[in-house]
């Protein structure tokens, strides 16, 4: 698979065949920025404020390459998928999901303490040409992002965005784009989270998640 690299907001805007899904740029980083102590180590955050700081201090450790990680990959009727899971001092602190087919990717990270997933970030996008000539086809990958804070298993805030990236022209900042309330139906991501720790240590990678 061919890769590409949008390079915006430190986030994941590609389209499915183009995708560089090992970057540390699929961690958002728009979150607002809080007081950067954490919560306690023994606690799993439980509001919006301390899922901010807990946020915050992990997403510095993701991007430092502080973290050990491994992961699968899997290919399954013209889908191919990576999870990958990252661990500080043996703990699980954030899964990773990527999986594209020819116009189409997602990534999901699930955002982890004690344990438990108390916040996920999810990306889509889905990859069209859009005018130009047959030497120079211009393309635009329709982007659709979600943000849920969760406590105790349960969505407590959910957030939307969408906008286009053009492969050509003036493109719109991410960052601008307001974020809206939201789907806050999580049983679905959930439901593959754990399908997900259920396959971490497989060996096959022909096998459907």
């Amino acid at each position: 698979m061919k890769n590409r690299i949008t390079a915006v907001c430190l986030i994941l805007i590609v389209s499915c065949n183009k995708q560089k899904e090992g970057s540390e740029q699929n961690f958002p980083k728009d979150l607002p920025t809080v007081i950067k102590d954490t919560v306690s180590p023994d606690r799993t955050p439980q509001n919006i404020n301390e899922i901010k700081k807990e946020f915050t201090t992990l997403n510095e450790k993701l991007l430092s390459k502080s973290l050990d990680s491994i992961s699968f990959t899997y290919a399954c009727n013209e889908i191919e998928g990576k999870a990958d899971f990252y661990y500080e001092k043996q703990n699980l602190r954030l899964v990773k999901h990527f999986f594209a087919d020819s116009h189409f990717s997602s990534v999901t990270n699930y955002y982890v303490k004690n344990n438990d997933v108390f916040f996920i970030f999810k990306e889509e996008a889905l990859w069209q040409f859009d005018g130009g000539t047959p030497e120079k086809p211009i393309t635009k990958d329709s982007i659709s992002q979600q943000r849920i804070y969760l406590q105790n298993g349960k969505a407590i805030q959910c957030l939307e965005k969408q906008f286009t990236i053009r492969s050509a022209g003036k493109n719109v900042n991410p960052e601008t784009v307001p974020n809206k309330n939201g789907n806050c139906e999580v049983k679905e991501l959930m439901d593959i989270y754990q399908k997900i720790l259920k396959n971490k240590n497989r060996k096959d990678r022909t096998l459907c998640l």
